[in-house]
């Protein structure tokens, strides 16, 4: 049921959707670098090294197992999974092995919901409220981790960052913008590039007022995967422990529910999208899609845990290339091609090259901040539009609370 594609072979090179993914694909694949390096214990090289891999399996979605998705991480439960691990356990050692037993838990759920077709009557039987509640919650955790957690992020760079967040919400998200897209070819032209526009404002002003320090090396990074390893994989430090399986169960449960939503994300999107492009029709496949986030998932168990780096849609990028893809074959070859090229082919050949990767640094907590706030805005509007009673928004909200404050 698999199908790979190679570059140039079966793939155009698509030089618009390349060149944007190369700064904000790359970017955003790096984001969790500033965490890695903070509060699980690894060196600068050694998070670069672990985000290549997560970059390299979260593209083989596409290139070798033929998902039609701009793969990416299962956003909604990063907060959740971010504050059940580091509240969990106090060592980094400790934190990779809970991050282990979460993302060996998840993969054994969706390969059996996936296998026996019981997830999509899981996903249906589920009242409104608590899925609402549970998607709020993840909205009302990213706000936190950006807004309190991690504000000293904020302050240490606050015009770059809030410019960068004014223009993100306002190209993805401000109805007015979206309307004046439509009929100015200018700002159709700008809102074509997605989050590229705002990584721009953010580095010529934070550089100006000396907020971004660029240290740019020359040369190249020799990936350290023998010292990256002997930190995270539990063949070097050892198996979570069966407590550990064990609390991370709801969480795995909970990401499965939200994993599932972006599932069927993915293929309304599409879905609206073919009508465009008749000329290149898209099967979907969902015992496909659990097979390949399974496999995916279990691969990054054992070498590089960090859930939830191996989710299935990454939204903003799909409807990026969604939108050009509407355009015609001259504007994509067909829809593989342009989110092939958006991921730089699944080779991350720019993470060895120094200048590249150090150039880029200055942005890392810029783009963390964009994909926390991005899935806060988006989670907090799909509430709710599930949430319709006010008895169901109550439940939502308190559920929401609960799974922020209390829960983990």
């Amino acid at each position: 049921m698999f199908t790979a594609r190679f570059p140039l072979l079966h793939m155009r090179i698509e030089w618009r959707e390349l060149i944007q993914g190369l700064v904000v694909s790359l970017s955003s694949g790096l984001a969790l670098v500033p965490l890695l390096t903070t509060a699980f214990g690894l060196t600068f090289d050694e998070a670069i090294t672990i985000s290549m891999i997560h970059i390299m399996l979260n593209t083989s979605s596409v290139v070798i197992f033929g998902e039609p998705y701009a793969s990416g991480w299962i956003a909604p439960a990063f907060p959740f999974a971010l504050a059940f691990v580091l509240s969990g356990a106090d060592s980094p050692t400790e934190r990779f092995q809970l991050m282990t037993a979460l993302t060996l838990d998840f993969t054994v759920i969706v390969l059996f919901l996936g296998i026996t077709g019981l997830g999509a009557t899981m996903v249906r039987r589920i009242p409104n409220a608590l899925k609402a509640g549970i998607i709020l919650g993840a909205a009302l955790s990213a706000f936190k981790r950006v807004f309190y957690d991690d504000i000293e992020s904020f302050i240490a760079m606050p015009t770059a960052m809030t410019l960068a967040l004014v223009s993100t919400l306002v190209i993805a998200f401000y109805g007015p913008f979206q309307e004046w897209r439509k009929k100015n070819k200018i700002a159709g032209f700008i809102a074509s590039f997605g989050l590229l526009p705002s990584f721009i404002l953010a580095g010529v002003f934070g550089s100006l007022l000396g907020e971004f320090v660029f240290d740019i090396q020359m040369g190249f990074l020799i990936p350290p995967i023998g010292d990256m390893f002997d930190k995270v994989s539990p063949f070097a430090i050892g198996f979570p422990s069966l407590e550990f399986f064990i609390e991370a169960l709801p969480l795995a449960f909970i990401s499965y529910l939200l994993l599932f939503g972006d599932l069927l994300t993915g293929v309304a999107l599409i879905e609206g999208a073919q009508k465009h492009r008749p000329d290149d029709p898209i099967e979907f496949n969902l015992s496909r899609s659990h097979y390949s986030i399974a496999i995916r998932n279990a691969l990054s168990a054992v070498i590089a845990p960090f859930f939830p780096t191996q989710g299935i849609l990454w939204a903003g990028g799909q409807v990026i290339i969604l939108e050009r893809w509407k355009q015609g074959k001259e504007a994509i070859e067909n829809l593989f091609s342009g989110i092939s090229a958006f991921y730089y082919y699944g080779i991350p050949v720019a993470v060895m090259f120094l200048p590249v990767v150090t150039f880029l640094k200055p942005f890392m907590p810029i783009a963390l901040m964009l994909a926390l706030t991005m899935t806060a805005v988006a989670c907090s509007k799909l509430a709710f539009q599930i949430a319709l009673s006010k008895n169901d928004r109550f439940i939502m909200a308190l559920t929401a609370v609960v799974l922020t404050y209390f829960w983990g």
